[in-house]
């Protein structure tokens, strides 16, 4: 019986799974979980970083916030569809040039990077769905979560909550982290409100 780490190496490391060349020399150097683990962390901290930066300064600079960025932003209650709903501009500067880095830099294989962008766009998307469920790994595991990023579609939040997709330390480092908590409303549900006295949640 195959462990798990070489099925999710023959799934992430050949070349090409239909003709089945390279995989033969793949398995002579296959990759441990371990190894793995740290491309996709270093991924989702270089992507972290460039799309921290990018949409700050996307914020900041008046004309690409106008013409590119408040695009998003018209979003004011974020919806799961929302997650990608973008200028095509920011998606090249965000997304793709995001995403390129971010597989360079971690040395990941192409076919290991359609997991960690799968994963990563699970993540955008659970990120904007507006809903917090119990048990939701996202929201267990990443304090970068739907109220997070929620709180930043508000007309309060647009200065604060830059950080996307995964953590929230350049908010933390650079001053923008903007806490919250999240309430009960008296006709039902869950709201995320800010709490600017609270250093943690």
């Amino acid at each position: 019986m195959l462990s798990l780490s070489r099925v999710f190496w023959k799934l992430t490391s050949c070349a090409n799974p239909v003709t089945g060349s390279d995989c033969e020399s793949a398995e002579a150097q296959q990759i441990s979980l371990v190894v793995l683990g740290r491309q996709f962390f270093v991924a989702m901290m270089v992507l972290d970083t460039w799309q921290y930066f990018m949409h700050r300064y996307m914020h900041h600079n008046k004309f690409l916030y106008r013409h590119v960025h408040s695009q998003h932003h018209r979003l004011v209650v974020p919806y799961a569809f929302g997650a990608l709903y973008n200028h095509p501009l920011e998606g090249v500067l965000l997304d793709t040039v995001g995403g390129a880095l971010a597989f360079l830099v971690s040395g990941m294989s192409p076919r290991a990077s359609i997991f960690f962008f799968s994963f990563a766009t699970m993540k955008t998307v659970d990120d904007h769905c507006g809903l917090w469920l119990p048990g939701n790994p996202f929201q267990l595991f990443f304090k970068n979560n739907s109220a997070y990023h929620d709180i930043h579609h508000q007309l309060y939040g647009t200065k604060y909550n830059y950080s996307q997709p995964f953590f929230v330390m350049w908010d933390r480092i650079l001053g923008t982290y903007l806490p919250y908590k999240i309430e009960k409303k008296m006709e039902g549900g869950l709201q995320a409100r800010p709490v600017k006295d609270c250093k943690e949640n």
